[in-house]
């Protein structure tokens, strides 16, 4: 794999999961155009949007989170194993997880908030 300019655990974490879910370089078909947004003459002048394909899946994933496409071709390759570990092997994402955890903090308090105006009897001072 190559230098994406991210720390060599962040990277070497990302080759572990891939080879865990069976994801090869040959596989990922890569492709670059011009990002949107907020950036200057650096996102309007150069390709660091990638979009990234896996072949066999058919799994696809865009980004253009950052203004270097080095990190975009990271970011990608993440986003794109986080993609088929969950739509292929049907794990959770950390992202699913980390959503699944706001909404249960909402719900919970949404009902001690009910719990203490129904407990309340309408009396605010």
């Amino acid at each position: 794999m190559k230098n994406f300019g991210v720390s060599k655990e962040k990277q070497a974490a990302l080759e572990r999961e891939m080879k865990r879910l069976g994801i090869r370089e040959e596989d990922l078909e890569e492709a670059f155009t011009r990002s949107s947004g907020p950036g200057g003459q650096n996102i309007n002048k150069l390709a660091t949007c990638v979009h990234l394909r896996h072949r066999p899946s058919g799994i696809a994933v865009k980004v253009m989170r950052e203004r270097s496409q080095a990190l975009n071709r990271f970011l990608a390759r993440r986003s794109l194993a986080e993609k088929i570990a969950t739509q292929v092997h049907g794990e959770d994402s950390a992202q699913r997880k980390k959503v699944q955890r706001t909404i249960k903090q909402k719900k919970r308090r949404k009902r001690r908030t009910a719990k203490k105006l129904a407990g309340d009897g309408g009396n605010t001072q």
